[in-house]
């Protein structure tokens, strides 16, 4: 489900939080559907709890999960949340194509680069 890798660069909740969201952009978490509880999973991974539970934030603050006291996180089901997740990612998007634009890169190489992106989807 979700593996460490302790070669990379990336600190460790990050990891874990780029699984999840892996998991659940996939489908392979379908929405309304329970995640492991922060001391089950850091478990499992032999990890300390507070990097789950910081990679349990950011998924709640990105709009992936919901954390209920009491009851758990929960991938969530609502539409409102997508859109908001939909538009900060049209936003950085648009930084990095400016950007990219500005290091010489043409319009026509980042559609090119899109769509190569989606054929190996």
């Amino acid at each position: 489900m979700i593996a460490i890798n302790l070669r990379d660069s990336r600190p460790i909740y990050e990891q874990v939080r780029d699984s999840l969201r892996g998991l659940i952009t996939s489908g392979v978490l379908a929405p309304g559907e329970k995640l492991p509880s922060v001391r089950e999973l850091a478990s499992s991974l032999t990890i300390n709890p507070n990097t789950i539970q910081r990679a349990y934030r950011e998924l709640e603050a990105e709009g992936y999960i919901s954390s209920q006291p009491g009851r758990g996180s929960f991938v969530l089901e609502g539409d409102s949340e997508k859109q908001e997740r939909r538009r900060q990612l049209w936003k950085q998007l648009d930084e990095t194509a400016a950007e990219l634009r500005w290091l010489g890169v043409s319009g026509e190489e980042l559609i090119a680069h899109i769509k190569e992106g989606e054929e190996n989807a």
